[in-house]
């Protein structure tokens, strides 16, 4: 299903109009693995395929989800303890990223960053490559076993 935001329309039109005014003819929005963030509290930020559309797309043997679930370190030192909830979701036995799924302080942020990697078609070994910046909770997505 599509998901229409103020982004989504701003970047549909800003194509249109290099469609129409610059020639471009092949300028137009890939509806796919668009980011959503609900900017609740905590943020909730997806991109790509959820788990049950990965199933569909690919079949449950081609697909794996790895998932997180943890204390973001800003709430180390409070009584209050919200947790950061994360998925990856892979698809075939490259591990495509086909999928990514945050709910926790700092998703709405992480989520653009992650949502470029989803577009460029990256690979769970790709992010295994990558060096995690520590202590954030983005190094969750770049170390999930």
């Amino acid at each position: 299903t599509l998901k229409f935001f103020i982004s989504v329309a701003i970047a549909a039109g800003r194509r249109l109009a290099h469609r129409l005014f610059n020639g471009e003819k092949d300028n137009r929005l890939l509806y796919e693995n668009i980011p959503t963030v609900v900017f609740s509290h905590p943020p909730l930020g997806t991109t790509g395929l959820t788990e049950r559309e990965a199933v569909d797309k690919f079949g449950r043997d081609n697909i794996k989800v790895y998932t997180s679930n943890f204390t973001n370190m800003y709430f180390a030192m409070t009584t209050y303890k919200e947790k950061t909830i994360m998925k990856l979701i892979c698809a075939g036995k490259d591990e495509k990223v086909v999928g990514i799924h945050i709910l926790g302080m700092g998703a709405d942020e992480m989520l653009q960053g992650f949502a470029v990697c989803v577009r460029a078609g990256l690979t769970k070994k790709q992010f295994d490559e990558c060096v995690a910046i520590h202590p954030t909770a983005a190094e969750e997505l770049v170390t999930m076993r």
